[in-house]
């Protein structure tokens, strides 16, 4: 599931992102330019102008309206009286006042918001039917990392000001993170409807509901191509006996481990299935690049442990790229609709808490 992120910490020294400069004073240029972006490491020399969005609690999976106007991300933030994940928007420029709107009913648990065409409409997944309570979250079984998959979770529309207008899946078990194709024609999402963890598309209005994938494992995280011809997703895929009964024991008891898992493609109904990445560790969150030649991806395989990058990829597996380089958790790349920006999550520039925040910066190629 895409909502339970790890948790990192990492103390930074936020310097001033403005630099005034009298007339006649003589300034170091590069000097200047490098006070404008403090938040952006200097190997990262694919953003430009980062700006962080929000400040404090857990928020990740912004993802731009077809305008490229506004942001729809889900955030657990005492604050803003979410105890666990609930769905708000905001400018790309950020928010004003206390909180940013509320979008979701501020019930149960949420995952995976995204905008419908026409920017009037969001999506998103909630369990807020099987109990108005945050559900448990287990981060540990025997030792292993986990993710919770909720079989309260379905799919939902709910406009600009919060009302749900429609539910578009009602089968029993998990149904959740869902996203749109660029056209508009069609939502991917992952269920269990098949008694694994699939992807499925159904039309915009919920029709014609369609299986995808059928390897026995965790499909997930799915996004379209530019051109809405194309999946791009995460999937483990457990080989050993051995690793198979532990995968499907797991999946019996609505949990899932994230540990091992890599990047594959198909097309949108499930044929010329590809695998992308073989690094090993956990690789997931992607997204392809606005030309639809490259994907960017957030994964720990240079490290194997708690510290998490965005990489670049062609999609025949080669050229692979570090795009960030914060020591901790940096993950959920998106592009905007125009391809000038990309948004983030990170647990940069947190005061050494254990906040994860949005981040938004121009792309340069």
């Amino acid at each position: 599931m895409k909502n339970l992120i790890p948790v990192f910490i990492l103390s930074l020294i936020f310097a001033s992102c403005q630099t005034q400069v009298k007339q006649g004073e003589q300034t170091d240029k590069q000097s200047v330019e490098e006070n404008k972006d403090s938040l952006r490491f200097p190997k990262e020399v694919n953003l430009k102008n980062l700006k962080q969005l929000t400040f404090g609690g857990d928020n990740a999976e912004a993802y731009f309206s077809f305008d490229d106007k506004n942001l729809v991300f889900q955030a657990a933030n005492d604050k803003w009286q979410a105890e666990c994940d609930q769905i708000f928007m905001m400018s790309i420029d950020g928010f004003s006042g206390d909180r940013p709107p509320l979008l979701s009913t501020g019930k149960g648990r949420t995952t995976c918001s995204y905008f419908m065409p026409g920017n009037q409409e969001i999506l998103y997944a909630s369990t807020h039917l099987g109990d108005d309570k945050c559900p448990p979250s287990p981060r540990t079984v025997d030792g292993k990392y986990v993710w919770p998959i909720y079989d309260t979770y379905d799919i939902f529309l709910a406009d600009l000001n919060g009302k749900i207008t429609k539910q578009l899946t009602s089968n029993p078990g998990y149904d959740a993170e869902g996203t749109v194709s660029p056209d508009g024609k069609k939502i991917v999402f992952t269920s269990t409807r098949s008694g694994d963890l699939e992807l499925w598309t159904m039309n915009i209005d919920g029709s014609d509901v369609k299986q995808v994938t059928k390897g026995l494992g965790y499909d997930g995280g799915a996004f379209f191509s530019p051109d809405s011809k194309k999946l791009v997703f995460r999937a483990s895929r457990p080989q050993t006996p051995e690793a198979q009964k532990m995968y499907k024991d797991l999946l019996k008891q609505g949990l899932v481990q994230p540990s091992d898992m890599e990047i594959y493609t198909c097309n949108v109904d499930g044929s010329d299935l590809k695998q992308i990445t073989k690094l090993g560790g956990a690789n997931w969150a992607p997204y392809y690049h606005p030309s639809g030649k490259k994907i960017l991806f957030s994964s720990n395989h240079h490290t194997r442990g708690r510290q998490f990058n965005i990489f670049s990829i062609d999609i025949d597996g080669n050229n692979l790229t570090q795009i960030t380089h914060d020591k901790t958790f940096d993950a959920f790349p998106m592009f905007s609709f125009d391809g000038k920006k990309l948004v983030f999550s990170s647990n940069r520039n947190n005061g050494g808490t254990r906040d994860t925040n949005v981040f938004i910066a121009d792309w340069v190629e």
